[in-house]
Formats: C-alpha cells, structure tokens, sequence
C-alpha cells in the first residue's frame, strides 16, 4: 500500500447539516463546530463534526444545506465536563471552500497502537477488530483514534502488540448507539475511522 508520508489527513465532500455553534476559544481565536452529512455508496450516511475557525465561516458567508469540500486532520480531546462522550472526535477543517463535486470521505493515519486490539464478532458472524491509534502532532502533542477493520484484516491486527506502529487508510464514521443510563436509554454516536487497508509498519 503506497501512502504519503503525513501523518494525518482528511478529505471531505458533503453538504453542511446545520448552524455553526461556538466551540471555544484558543489564544484569543473562537472555534466553531459544524456538521457535515457525508452519503456512503450505499446510501446511508455519515454526519461529520467539523472545526473552524470563526475566519473560515466569514470568508465563506456558509449557509445550511451548502456543498462543500473539506481537507484537514481527525482531531482528539478528553471531555471533562462530565456531560457526553469522554473522547471527543472532530475534523480540523484546514481548507473549506464551496464546491459541486460528489461525495468524499477519505482518511489516512500512520500512527502507534495505544492499546491492545479487540477482536469481536458481529451479530452477523463478521470478525471487526478495535483499535486505538495514537496519531503525532507537531509539538509533542498526539490524537488518539479510534479505529476498526474487518475480516481477515482484523484477525490480523488482533495479533499486534500495544506499541506497533500502524498505517492505515479508510473513511470517517458515525455510528449511533444506545446507552444505558439511570435515566433511562440514552441515544448517542460514536466516529471511528473504518479502514479499507491496513498494515503494520517495520520498526
């Protein structure tokens, strides 16, 4: 599998599915989170989490139901609010520009295992490995990704040890789930990337 050296990279096409909303603020710049609905070949489709900057959204002048296409890195931070997921998985939009191209959703990763992989087996007899990446940032920072593959590719990486370093290329995922809580069934979503290919890399 030939892939380009970056560590972390995200090419999207889809259709924004909602209003910008603050994120936060960094070193007196705000950030705005936006979802993105990505249509799958099959048909379903993936809604995306993006983040902006509040200058991309004023360039732009974005609207709702815009075409747009995306390229940028799948960023990680830990939730300590106590409220939602604890690990928070978005899109880093470093280009966003209009656009009436077909959908796409491509990501590649090169990073280190950060935890054991976890071969399960699907309701339908289909083997699907769990996997953690932890993907390097420029100044000693890392995202760690949750990943999945399928089939003879997950009883493979079932076998890698924590610490081996993996690359791997697929799509960006949302999945809903239930949760069960003490109030009750609680509908939330999980983004993982799904790998199409995937390979351990020499130490």
């Amino acid at each position: 599998m030939e892939l380009i050296p970056e560590n972390n990279i995200v090419r999207l096409v889809g259709t924004a599915a909602g209003r910008p909303t603050l994120s936060h603020e960094s070193r007196g710049e705000a950030f705005y989170r936006l979802p993105l609905t990505v249509q799958r070949l099959s048909g379903a489709e993936d809604e995306i989490p993006l983040l902006l900057r509040r200058g991309q959204l004023e360039a732009l002048e974005l609207q709702e139901a815009d075409k747009l296409r995306v390229s940028g890195e799948l960023r990680s931070f830990n939730n300590r609010s106590g409220e939602g997921a604890r690990l928070v998985i978005t899109v880093f939009a470093r280009t966003l520009a209009f656009c009436g191209e077909p959908d796409e959703n491509f990501t590649q990763l090169r990073g280190a295992l950060c935890k054991p992989p976890k071969l399960r087996r699907t309701p339908m007899g289909r083997d699907i490995c769990d996997l953690m990446l932890a993907v390097n940032r420029p100044y000693g920072r890392s995202d760690y990704l949750p990943c999945i593959c399928w089939g003879p590719m997950a009883r493979e990486a079932a076998a890698w040890e924590v610490g081996a370093r993996v690359q791997l290329a697929g799509r960006v995922q949302s999945r809903p789930y239930i949760k069960m809580t003490e109030d009750g069934p609680l509908e939330k979503v999980a983004y993982e990337v799904s790998a199409a290919e995937i390979e351990r890399l020499e130490p």
